[in-house]
Parts: C-alpha cells; sequence; structure tokens
C-alpha cells in the first residue's frame, strides 16, 4: 500500500509539473482589450490551468472570469495591479500585484474607488492638454469608456490612432503620453509600503511586478521585503534571459516566491495575443496558496 501511495504521488507530480500558469492578465476593465470570459477562454484554448486577472487598480473583472472559469475549468485567481511611486529610485513608477486578496471587501474596494476617480480626473487633463496642442478627441468616448472601464493611457493611445495621429500605441506614447512627454501628466499613486500594506489588510500576497522597468536593485527589493513583500516576477515578456537569472538570484536571497505572467492586454496593435507566452508552472500558484492559507506567523 505505501508503494502504491508513493507512486500515485510521484505521478501526481508529473501531472502537476505539466500545468502552467499565467499571473498577469488584464481586460478591458483595465487597459486590455478582452473581457473577463474571452481571457478565461484564450487561456483555456492556450492550454493553461490558470490565470490571475490584475487590472489596474481595479477588480471589477475578477467576478466574470471566476464565473467563466468554472465553465472552462480554467483555475481564476482574484488579483490586481496597483500603482506606486518609488522612493530614491530613477523610475517613473513600480506596480504591486496583489493575489488572493480579499478583493470585496468594503473598505478595500473604497481604496480602489479613489483610484478610479483620480484616473478619471488625469485623463481629461491628458486631453486638455491634447487639445492645446491642436489635438481634439472626443470627450464623449471617453466617458463612454469610464462607464465600463478604469480609464488609462491606452484608452487615449488608442483615440489617437483611429484619428490618425498616430499608426500605434508606441508612437501614441513616445510623442505625446510617455513620462516626460507633452501631454504626460503624473498618476495619482501609493508609496510602495502603502501599496503592500493595502493588500496584506485584505489577505492578500503582495509581490512586485516587472522589476526590470524599475532599475530595481539589492536595496530597494530589501525596503520592500521589510514593508512586507511576498514575492517577485521573475518571468515576464520583457526580461532578458540575464534579468530572470538576477530576479530569481533576488528572490532566493530574500526568501521571495517567484512568479511570473505575460502582461498579456489581450490584441494590441493587431498582434495576436501574448497570453501563455511565459509559462509559469503551477508550483507557483500551488506556493501563492500555501502562504494565503498559512501566513507567517507576526513578529
Amino acid at each position: 500500500m505505501l508503494e502504491i501511495n508513493v507512486i500515485g504521488a510521484t505521478k501526481l507530480h508529473i501531472f502537476m509539473d505539466k500545468l502552467y500558469a499565467d499571473l498577469h492578465v488584464h481586460t478591458k476593465y483595465s487597459d486590455g482589450t478582452f473581457s473577463p470570459a474571452e481571457s478565461v477562454n484564450y487561456a483555456k484554448k492556450s492550454g493553461l490551468a490558470a490565470i490571475s486577472i490584475t487590472d489596474h487598480d481595479t477588480t471589477d473583472g475578477i467576478a466574470e472570469a471566476i464565473a467563466e472559469g468554472l465553465n472552462t475549468g480554467v483555475e481564476v485567481i482574484p488579483g490586481v495591479e496597483l500603482s506606486a511611486e518609488p522612493k530614491n529610485v530613477n523610475s517613473q513608477e513600480m506596480h504591486i500585484l496583489g493575489y488572493f486578496m480579499n478583493w470585496q471587501n468594503e473598505s478595500f474596494q473604497q481604496q480602489l474607488k479613489i483610484f478610479k476617480e483620480a484616473r478619471e480626473k488625469r485623463a481629461f487633463q491628458i486631453l486638455e492638454k491634447l487639445k492645446n496642442m491642436g489635438i481634439a478627441l472626443d470627450e464623449q468616448k471617453l466617458l463612454n469608456i469610464k462607464k465600463v472601464s478604469v480609464i488609462g493611457r491606452l484608452h487615449i493611445a488608442k483615440m489617437l490612432i483611429e484619428q490618425n495621429v498616430v499608426s500605434n500605441t508606441y508612437q501614441a506614447f513616445r510623442k505625446y503620453l510617455g513620462y516626460g512627454k507633452p501631454a504626460y501628466v503624473p498618476k495619482f499613486r501609493l508609496a510602495p509600503n502603502e501599496a503592500i500594506k493595502m493588500i496584506l489588510q485584505v489577505g492578500g500576497i503582495p509581490v512586485l511586478a516587472h522589476p526590470h522597468c524599475n532599475n530595481v536593485d539589492h536595496d530597494v527589493v530589501k525596503s520592500l521585503v521589510d514593508s512586507g513583500l511576498k514575492g517577485i516576477e521573475v518571468w515576464h515578456t520583457k526580461h532578458t534571459p540575464e534579468e530572470t537569472n538576477k530576479f530569481r538570484k533576488m528572490a532566493i536571497k530574500f526568501g521571495l516566491i517567484m512568479t511570473g505572467g505575460s502582461d498579456c492586454h489581450g490584441e494590441v496593435n493587431n498582434a495576436a495575443p501574448i497570453m501563455g507566452t511565459v509559462k509559469v508552472p503551477y508550483d507557483v500558484v500551488s506556493q501563492l496558496k500555501e502562504l494565503k492559507n498559512n501566513p507567517p506567523l507576526a513578529v
């Protein structure tokens, strides 16, 4: 009987090793093009066992995704991606992912509402800057987007493309919307430690997103760990093999869970969705669940 159990456990381990997840997916509720249901169905098509919906500063797409996941057999992990402003770092912003948080918590939703309102105010400030440059975009269209989505710069980039001001999103950000460009308006952000605390307060697991974007070094990661960071996105579509190895070593040094994902935004610039191109072993999901169910004792 013991031998059978060991063999069975080994087979289960091998099976789990063949399962993959994408823990960084955006939907139309922030700056993606897919609905939550479409995201889940694309995950199914891509052979993924699990995805996490990590829209910017909103959880509005999670319920729909979970419902579709139950229909398709794709596990949906509730997530979010919060904007943060780093201190003493040569970077414009930092993003903190949250996994398995109690996303329906009323206080948490009130905090996210502040983000949403700040994004809306920023969007119309950007439109005003563009208007002063002789580029008039349809404000009503932005108001329509506001009804179903948290407004981001990508929405404005698409409007610029539709009016033939630019030919793609890269040009939109490089000429008008990117940091330091003529129509740039700073975004409302928390300090990184505040974003981490916000996720921890609702039982979530805070993870540093795409650290390659933020010139993240040893000291930055240490300060985030001291604030309660539990993971770091080691695998990402924009990480080079050297960067992946660098962040893997950081994760090991600081005892962080290694996560990853494609940062899929659906179909962008008529290109195929990148969901599933970063294959994260399902074991990472298991580690997140273990930490969620057995959090470390407070010191």
